[in-house]
């Protein structure tokens, strides 16, 4: 199957990560629809769109919007699939709902977008426990390098878990400054991840 100008995919391993191995039992961590944090956003491209160039290739993994396969209930309670909705193994995805892919286990970032790895807070009077609007490059579509140590404007990080690892996507356009080293940033990586 190929699409004129979206991308073909498919989910990997189903569309919720709503559950987790303990021992030989699964363990249900989830069980309601709206909660995005439970989507799978992981997929594997099945084929490319006819029209327009691409750097993603047949096969690679990507990280896509958590409205791909998400359900949801419209005002009268009835449950319907996001409009990347084929079949329940098959979905259509626009360019700008793919944010990374992965080739050879490298992922690279697509056209405008960066992920950010958020740094522990050294702030003894502040309750976060992350340095807001911070963090250190960990992959770039090229605007930034990575490893920069970078500022971002607020309300526009996008928080994903790539490989047990937390980042937040950012719109490359969305980072403000280049700040140099001081010597006491520290990764912040949740143990739960």
């Amino acid at each position: 199957m190929k699409s004129v100008y979206n991308f073909v995919v498919t989910p990997v391993k189903s569309r919720y990560n709503n559950t987790k191995e303990i021992g030989n039992k699964e363990l249900i961590l989830n069980t309601e629809m709206v909660s995005y944090q439970y989507v799978n956003r992981n997929a594997i491209v099945i084929s490319k769109p006819i029209i327009g160039d691409t750097e993603i290739e047949v096969g690679d993994e990507v990280i896509v919007h958590h409205n791909v396969f998400r359900r949801w209930q419209n005002q009268y309670g009835e449950e319907k699939n996001s409009r990347s909705y084929f079949d329940e193994s098959t979905y259509l995805l626009n360019f700008d709902q793919i944010f990374l892919y992965k080739r050879d286990n490298v992922w690279s970032c697509t056209k405008g977008y960066c992920f950010v790895k958020p740094l522990k807070s050294t702030d003894v009077l502040n309750t976060e426990v992350e340095t807001p609007l911070v963090g250190v490059v960990q992959y770039s579509d090229g605007t930034v390098n990575v490893g920069d140590l970078v500022g971002f404007r607020p309300n526009s990080e996008y928080e994903f878990f790539i490989d047990g690892q937390k980042l937040y996507r950012i719109f490359s356009h969305f980072i403000t400054i280049k700040y140099e080293y001081q010597g006491n940033e520290e990764e912040y990586n949740p143990s739960w991840a």
